[in-house]
């Protein structure tokens, strides 16, 4: 899956190793918490974020909390590489705590002609029996949902703000 951002590489990178713009994303997320959890940016340009995101039970769509009992406690993983050749790339990892769900991928993001793209490979991975396929394509569809809004914020965000 992908999406486009009408900034240049090196605009959204720059972006993605900015403390302020993780806690703008994280406030506006739609999450009933949100917490940077650690943020590292070396003198390279790699940044490594790791974020928590929580659902209360009573917002919880029926096929989700049929399965899972309290609040969804959601951990994300984004490491990325600095700019090298007008690219840069990511290994993104999620979980869900107390929760047989896991998310592994990777991401690019490459400039096409005037803005550039972010194409992200996953998988997502349910463990429970007789359901798991049907909770996978659930969780794949609010994933490109969620896509698509980050691009927005992170679009609007760099408008805003460099």
């Amino acid at each position: 899956m992908g999406t486009d951002y009408a900034t240049s590489v090196e605009q959204v990178h720059r972006a993605l190793s900015d403390r302020q713009y993780w806690l703008a994303r994280l406030a506006g997320s739609g999450a009933d918490d949100a917490i940077l959890e650690r943020m590292d940016v070396d003198s390279d340009g790699n940044i490594d974020v790791v974020t928590t995101q929580v659902l209360r039970s009573d917002r919880l769509p029926g096929v989700v909390s049929q399965f899972h009992r309290g609040d969804l406690e959601i951990r994300r993983e984004e490491t990325w590489t600095p700019v090298h050749q007008s690219q840069s790339r990511a290994a993104v990892a999620g979980s869900i705590a107390g929760a047989p769900v896991s998310l592994t991928g990777e991401a690019l993001l490459f400039p096409v002609e005037t803005f550039s793209r972010l194409d992200l490979r996953a998988t997502v991975e349910v463990r429970i029996p007789l359901v798991g396929r049907k909770l996978e394509k659930f969780i794949g569809n609010q994933l490109i949902e969620l896509l698509i809004a980050e691009q927005r914020f992170t679009t609007r965000w760099i408008a805003e703000n460099h």
